[in-house]
Parts: C-alpha cells; structure tokens; sequence
C-alpha cells in the first residue's frame, strides 16, 4: 500500500523565505505556486502538482499573510479552488496577518460589513485558519467572523514581551488604547511589567485625541505595545505625551508592522527610539520570529 503523501506547504514566490522557515519548522515539504500576470492584469495560476499523478496531497497548506489583500483574496480564491480541483480535502490557511477584520458593523447606513463578507468569502475556500493577532473588537472568537472547523490564534505579545525584557531592563509598558490592554496584559505578565493603557478618541483615520492614564513615568524606560500600527499617528501621539511626562526613552513594539507611507518618519519624529515588530508582515523592523509558533500550531491542525 502506497503511504500517504505528507501535506505541502504551498506559498506565492514573494512569500518565499516565511513559507520555507514555516516549512523547516514544521516539517513538511514546500513548493510555490507559479503566477503570471497577462497584460490586462488578470492572473494566471498553476499549483505544484505532483509529476506522475497530476494531483496534490490530500493536506495541503496555504501561507499567504494578507497585508495589502485586495489581489491576495483574488490569488486565495483561485488556487483553494483549484487545490480542491487537484485532491486536496483538507486545506489549511495559515495567515500570520487577517485582513478586513476591524469592520465589524455597519456605523453607517449602507456600509459594507467586511468582516463578515471576508470571513465568509475565506470559509468557503479553507477548512482551518491559523493566524496572530487577528484586530477583532465586538467578537471573542475568530470562529465567530470565519466559520470554519478549526481555528488557531497565536499572539505577538509573549515573544515581543520577551524582546523586550532582553532590550529594556525594567520597562513600563504601554498601550496606546482601549483595545490594547488584551496585548499589554499578556505581554507585563509574562515578565512582571508595570504597565498601562492609554484613552483614545477618534475623529478620522489620522486624527485621535489621546489622554495618558495615572502613571509615574519619570524616568523609565516606556515601550508602547500595540497589535498592528498603521498611519502610526496614535502611537506617535502617546509618545510625546510619554516624553512630556519624563518619561527617559518611548520605543514601540508591534505584531503587525503595516506602517503605510510616512508612518516610521512620525514616530521617529515624535520621538520614539526603537521599532521592533513580528515577522508577520515583512519590514525593517522586524525582531521576532513567528516560524515557530506557527508551525506548532499547523502541527496540531494537521494532527485533528
């Protein structure tokens, strides 16, 4: 009798380097898939079948981190179809950034809900999704948004925590809003941090108002910690409120490092010191390494 065929992970070429280290840390083989653009835009696919039968495992994964999503969930929809096409009855999304989950409901008549429409879409094409740090508010559970039979949610906190703990000898960590204090509880209890969290007001996506909590941050060592950073603005703000507080250094720690156009150039502008962030999204500020993680997540999902 023929063994089964290990499960393969399957990844895009400019994901290359997150999808081998996921591969070598779980184990399993790797293979792209080949993409070519015709010249209206449109896609082409073709998934690394296997030489002599023309099929794929029965398990197969798929790591595609979904920063800059819009093309990626086309890219998504084409090859869960076809990987279905090719023999794959188990199809894992391994997503170390979820896109298009903060909407949660419609504050306005006639808006799109993306989280559910996105969620749906991505349940519809995968069995089990692992992903970290998924920027969910009104829910506890990712399932609620992605109704599919397993789900995983890792967190940057605990590594960034123990980053750190390496680089900041007695840090006060600080998180910049409300939605933060999930993050900076993990994160100060694991290495005991004094910590605290910031109130926010928000009046458009680069406009916020901030109001720093009771803390004596004369001079310590402040690390804002916060889940994804964007525009960078809120951040930046906590920052100079930090630094007029007497605070000796502010540096921020991140999962998700989006920082869309001058993000970076605020912050440094405000004063921040050191940026670190999760490999999650690839970018300079890279620091900690979700590999690991990951793979003893896609482990478990493949044992089930």
């Amino acid at each position: 009798m023929t063994p089964p065929e290990a499960p393969c992970v399957l990844y895009f070429d400019d994901e290359a380097a997150p999808a081998l280290r996921l591969a070598q840390a779980a184990g399993l083989p790797a293979q792209a898939i080949e993409r070519h653009r015709f010249p209206d835009g449109e896609l082409k696919l073709r998934l690394p079948v296997n030489e002599t039968t023309g099929r794929l495992p029965r398990h197969a994964v798929l790591l595609r981190s979904l920063h800059q999503p819009n093309e990626k969930l086309v890219e998504l929809l084409l090859a869960a179809r076809t990987a279905r096409q090719l023999g794959v009855q188990h199809l894992t999304l391994v997503a170390p950034y979820l896109a298009y989950m903060r909407q949660d409901i419609a504050f306005h008549p006639g808006e799109a809900v993306s989280q559910q429409v996105v969620g749906r879409f991505l349940a519809g094409l995968f069995d089990a999704v692992i992903t970290v740090d998924p920027h969910l508010h009104r829910i506890d559970r990712l399932e609620q948004a992605i109704p599919v039979q397993q789900t995983v949610v890792l967190s940057g906190a605990e590594p960034l925590a123990d980053l750190i703990a390496q680089r900041r000898t007695n840090a006060l960590l600080v998180g910049p809003d409300g939605e933060s204090a999930q993050w900076i509880a993990q994160a100060a209890a694991r290495h005991g941090f004094d910590h605290a969290v910031c109130t926010k007001v928000r009046h458009g996506d680069r406009h916020v108002a901030i109001e720093l909590p009771a803390l004596d941050a004369l001079g310590r060592a402040v690390v804002l910690l916060d889940d994804m950073a964007s525009t960078g603005r809120t951040l930046a703000l906590a920052a100079r409120l930090l630094l007029q507080a007497g605070a000796a250094s502010v540096d921020v720690a991140v999962t998700h490092a989006l920082f869309a156009g001058d993000a970076l150039q605020v912050l440094h502008d405000a004063g921040v010191g050191e940026v670190w962030s999760t490999d999650c999204i690839p970018h300079p500020s890279n620091a900690v390494a979700m590999a690991g993680p990951l793979a003893s997540a896609l482990q478990s999902v493949l044992r089930t």
